[in-house]
């Protein structure tokens, strides 16, 4: 066995067990944890395929950005740090008859003739991938 097949598989082991933990602990901030490290052995594993970039994102993006936005947020509500009961809104009866009124509203504009719209327009779907692909590349079609 080579040292990369070895890490390979230290990592994607890692990377099961971590996933498993992620969505079976009980408290939420050890969850985010857990997820930190399932993100940085998917890096470690994207470091073996040579795509060093993708590590990169994957490291900045997903764990410097993301992850810790998590653990803020979960830090700044109430629920992760104690083990009260949830708390009840009594004004549900109201919030379910504005949500009701704006669905009926949004599925009546989404059925509306398109013809009454006049800012709306037709989108001509003639054409094939490929005119699509070379529209999307020279600078003057896009």
């Amino acid at each position: 066995m080579d040292i990369s097949q070895i890490i390979f598989l230290i990592a994607a082991a890692v990377t099961l067990i971590s996933a498993a933990l992620v969505v079976t602990t009980r408290h939420l901030v050890h969850a985010a944890l857990w997820l930190i490290v399932t993100l940085f052995s998917v890096a470690v594993l994207f470091v073996l395929l040579e795509a060093g970039f993708l590590a990169v994102v994957q490291v900045v993006l997903y764990i410097g950005a993301i992850a810790v936005l998590i653990l803020i947020a979960m830090m700044l509500t109430r629920k992760a740090m104690s083990d009260e009961p949830a708390q009840a809104n009594s004004q549900w009866q109201i919030s379910l008859v504005v949500a009701a009124a704006a669905f009926i509203g949004l599925a009546g504009l989404l059925n509306a003739n398109a013809n009454a719209w006049p800012g709306l327009t037709t989108v001509d779907l003639s054409g094939s991938l490929t005119q699509l692909g070379m529209a999307l590349v020279r600078p003057n079609e896009f």
